[in-house]
């Protein structure tokens, strides 16, 4: 599956851009492929925080109290511990 891209002038203050610039070669990628995964982080999370932001306090604390206290099931094992 071939990816389309677009090209954006980006300005970044020369000392941020040599920073980029070491951490993708150390990476072993180039400028603009760290450039483009850290916009792409930056987006996964914004998605995140929103997709949280907009089900916080829809949950029933009645049903998971029922489900934490059912009878039946198996015991803890070793590891299950929060």
């Amino acid at each position: 599956m071939k990816t389309r891209s677009s090209t954006y002038p980006l300005r970044l203050p020369a000392s941020i851009k040599a920073e980029a610039e070491r951490l993708a070669a150390a990476d072993g990628t180039s400028l603009n492929q760290f450039v483009a995964t850290a916009v792409a982080e930056k987006v996964a999370a914004l998605r995140t925080a929103s997709f949280f932001a907009a089900r916080k306090g829809k949950g029933d604390r009645e049903a998971f109290r029922r489900l934490m206290t059912r009878e039946g099931g198996a015991p803890p094992q070793t590891g299950d511990q929060l």
